[in-house]
């Protein structure tokens, strides 16, 4: 029965369709290998990729930590320039005093 099945088969598809099938077949594992390498590349890249953005991230928080300083800094300094200048115009009103 198995045999008479396969002549059957047989009969029903013709050697170039067989041959057309194959070659499918063979584009479609040519397609998936072609795939597996580049979602390995896309994963490579992934992984690259956030460590870029992880070092920008630490950048950034260095930048706004040193930022936050100098802000600092410079109201300190405009607070010492506001006082010696007023201490300037202090001995100035008293020089015109006097």
């Amino acid at each position: 029965m198995s045999v008479k099945l396969d002549e059957e088969v047989s009969a029903q598809v013709p050697a170039d369709d067989f041959q057309a099938l194959e070659e499918k077949v063979y584009r479609t594992i040519e397609l998936y290998k072609s795939a597996k390498e580049a979602k390995v590349a896309v994963e490579r890249d992934v992984v690259r990729l956030r460590e870029q953005l992880e070092e920008r991230e630490e950048e950034v928080e260095t930048l706004r930590r040193e930022m936050l300083k100098l802000r600092k800094e410079r109201e300190e300094v405009r607070g010492r320039v506001e006082k010696m200048l007023q201490q300037i115009d202090t001995i100035a009103e008293e020089q015109a005093a006097s």
